[in-house]
């Protein structure tokens, strides 16, 4: 199949990046006891950590000049200065201030929404998906949705 230079191909761009954090696994909503039920050794009071995976969708037209979607340097640049750099070895529950303030429970789905946030203020619309991995078995998508 030729691919016609008129048109203008939708192409996914993918970057990712990784970090370490503590946190604790902890509502305020809840009880001591539903905590612990609900989130088991991961309540503990004294935290615990995670090497975290973050992958980057950025979807759009593939620019004729450039022959990109997104400038790759820009996109990583960007993801290192909003994501990285003020999670890496940081307390989440006590040092991102998107968990200090709102006092939300530090899961890998609210940092995938807070990811989303934070990089949406530098790509709009051309961001499609954060996906955030925890664990080897563990991910969270978030694509801007919601309901």
């Amino acid at each position: 199949m030729e691919v016609n230079t008129h048109d203008h191909p939708l192409v996914f761009v993918t970057r990712q990046e990784s970090f370490s954090a503590a946190h604790r696994l902890h509502s305020s909503k809840l009880t001591d006891e539903e905590n612990l039920e609900i989130y088991g050794k991961c309540n503990n009071e004294h935290f615990h950590g995670h090497n975290y995976t973050v992958k980057v969708t950025i979807r759009g037209p593939v620019h004729p000049e450039t022959g990109m979607v997104v400038n790759l340097s820009s996109l990583k640049e960007a993801i290192r200065e909003l994501v990285v750099e003020p999670f890496d070895h940081k307390n989440l529950d006590l040092e991102v201030s998107e968990f200090s303030k709102l006092g939300i429970p530090s899961t890998m789905e609210n940092l995938a929404v807070i990811i989303w946030k934070r990089l949406f203020s530098r790509f709009k619309q051309l961001l499609y998906e954060v996906v955030v991995q925890e664990t080897n078995g563990h991910f969270a998508t978030y694509r801007g949705e919601v309901c």
